[in-house]
Parts: structure tokens; sequence; C-alpha cells
């Protein structure tokens, strides 16, 4: 089932009583949370995978509130809190050159431009202006690298590696 969903949000709360939920969002497209758009929900755990229809959507306080169709109380919605909502394979988009999926990136092994490697992209964050890779070393604190073109010089999602030049500081 993993393999075929993709992540776009976790929910982390109901909000008010009219069966909205709180989520953080884990997608750079906005029209994921369209009216009309097919969602998945999945539990914590990893089990059930229930078809969500997108009733509604705002921005509040930096999060995405959503609400979907049938599900129209607070009780109706209480039991989706810590559950990810995810898209199906279909429902991806192409991208341009040198554009890439999270999923794509999570995975990959990243070394140096001087060949030292450091470890594979665990995490993304989008804190801001540019993403942060959260790099997880052996043995090490995690590495963040910021995907600007002055540190990452390549990726190679095929063979899941990615090449960077560590600005000064950066591996210390």
């Amino acid at each position: 089932m993993e393999n075929n969903f993709f992540n776009v949000g976790k929910i982390v709360n109901t909000h008010g009583i009219k069966g909205e939920v709180k989520v953080v969002r884990i997608t750079d497209f906005d029209e994921r949370f369209q009216k009309g758009k097919q969602l998945y929900w999945v539990d914590k755990d990893g089990n059930n995978l229930t078809p969500l229809t997108v009733a509604g959507h705002r921005i509040h306080k930096n999060f995405d509130l959503l609400y979907f169709e049938s599900y129209n109380s607070i009780n109706d919605v209480e039991p989706l809190k810590e559950g990810m909502l995810k898209i199906n394979e279909e429902s991806l988009t192409d991208l341009d050159d040198g554009e890439y999926y999270y999923h794509e990136i999570i995975g990959c092994s990243v070394q140096t431009t001087s060949g030292e490697v450091l470890g594979s992209v665990k995490e993304i964050l989008s804190p801001g202006a540019n993403d942060v890779w959260v790099v997880e070393r052996p043995k090490q604190k995690d590495l963040l690298i910021p995907y600007i073109a002055d540190v990452v010089k390549q990726i190679n999602v095929e063979e899941n590696r990615i090449v960077i030049e560590p600005l000064e500081g950066l591996l210390d």
C-alpha cells in the first residue's frame, strides 16, 4: 500500500466543532487541497487507508484547515488526528527539469564534491525561502543542508545520490 501513496500533509488537530482539521503541509502544491480533490487518510500506524474528498480549505496561522465531505462535526474528525494525508501515484504531476518530489530526495545518499559520504536525507523542512534537507549521519547529530545552488551541486535520483559543496562551517 505505502509505495503507491505520497504524503501531502499531517493532521495535527481538530479546529472548531464543525469538522475542520488542522494540517501541517508536506507539499509545495496548493492545488492538493482544493475543493473536490481526492486525498487518502492513513492512521499513525500506517494501517487504515480511507478516501476523503476535500469540501473546503483555508489558511489560518500558517496551518492548512481542511474539511471533508460527510465529516460535519468534531466527532467525525477526532479519529483522524495524528494521521497522514496522502495522494495516489496517479495524482502526481510532471515536474520541470531540476524539480523533484520530496519522496525522490528522501533516502538519497549525500556526499561532498571531494567524495566524503555524509549520510542520507531523512526529512525535508520548508521553513521559508528554501527547503532544508535533514541528513542523518552515523553516530553524529543530523546535518542541515540548505537546498540552494551554492550548496547542492548535483542530484541524481536514479542513482539515489546528491553531491554538495559545503559552505564554510556547514559540517562543524
